[in-house]
């Protein structure tokens, strides 16, 4: 799909003379006001029950292409674009507060904006898990069925320590010019967070929201909101989630894991295990971080597979 600059506002990236190629991504995103006058973009594709896609960081909507492809002929695919991300406006910190509660609030303003009923199919990754899964608990009537790829949903784990690429963009001058000076985070994600390289058309889709100084911005703050400790703004949300999550133990849940990932590793799959021992459990050992670019044919089969088996209506 090539996006026309006129569906792109504030600071965006198609704000250019030529259009955006982004292969596989055949959609025509919508727009909701958050508030302040800021538009986040968003995909609902197709009719039926409602899966709703969370994104991290640096991806955006175009990271579940595929999956909303296959899925848009049987059920309602949303896919929101997080502030500063995608197509989503992108405003400087006099505009927009860029912190985990004020994802969430986006979300859970989107969802009622969109009326999406008491038969959520929640599909998160990366910080998408913290974002979606802090939405589920504010509403957890709604969620009937949990899809969990590569993500975190508790503060981190004992003896693990922050991985130097993310120490570099969050505590150092050095690493936050280079996030938004050379786009060192999106940039380096695309090759580091697979293990099978994308094509050179998909990596500079999944760049091209983020080209240039003002556009980056968001891939910053998210790094700098990583919490280690109480006194890091994101810290309450993320430790009240990991000691809520088991309340969803008795929904049918898909854990998909890229074995790969050296950020959202085997300590991270361990811990969302311990808390829904139910859920079903697939491991992909030849997949990176961006576990549905590595597996996507062999993870929308198991989802297809997953969704057929857990009606909505049991």
């Amino acid at each position: 799909m090539r996006i026309p600059a006129s569906l792109v506002g504030y600071r965006s990236f198609a704000a250019t003379e030529h259009a955006v190629n982004l292969p596989d991504y055949p959609f025509t995103p919508n727009r909701f006001d958050r508030g302040n006058g800021l538009q986040l973009s968003y995909l609902d594709e197709g009719k039926g029950e409602t899966v709703v896609m969370v994104h991290g960081n640096p991806t955006w909507s175009y990271y579940y292409r595929k999956l909303v492809l296959a899925l848009r002929g049987e059920y309602r695919c949303i896919v929101p674009d997080h502030i500063g991300m995608g197509l989503s406006d992108k405003p400087d910190d006099s505009r927009y507060h860029y912190t985990l509660d004020s994802r969430i609030d986006d979300l859970d303003r989107l969802l009622a904006h969109l009326d999406v009923g008491q038969g959520v199919t929640l599909v998160v990754h990366d910080w998408g898990g913290l974002i979606g899964l802090n939405w589920a608990l504010r509403h957890p009537q709604q969620v009937r069925r949990l899809i969990v790829l590569n993500t975190a949903g508790f503060t981190m784990p004992d003896g693990k320590t922050l991985p130097w690429q993310l120490a570099l963009g969050r505590h150092t001058r050095l690493g936050a010019l280079l996030i938004r000076g050379l786009n060192a985070f999106a940039g380096g994600a695309a090759w580091l967070a697979v293990k099978k390289p994308m094509s050179r058309a998909v990596r500079r889709a999944y760049l091209s929201p983020y080209n240039n100084w003002a556009n980056r911005i968001s891939t910053l703050r998210f790094v700098q909101d990583i919490p280690l400790s109480a006194a890091d703004p994101a810290w309450a949300s993320v430790a009240g989630l990991g000691a809520a999550l088991s309340q969803f133990a008795d929904r049918p849940a898909l854990l998909c894991w890229g074995m790969g990932d050296f950020v959202f590793d085997h300590t991270c799959l361990r811990d969302f295990r311990r808390a829904w021992p139910q859920a079903e459990v697939h491991e992909y050992s030849d997949a990176g971080h961006y576990v549905l670019e590595d597996a996507a044919d062999r993870i929308i089969s198991a989802v297809q597979d997953f969704l057929r088996r857990h009606p909505l209506n049991r």
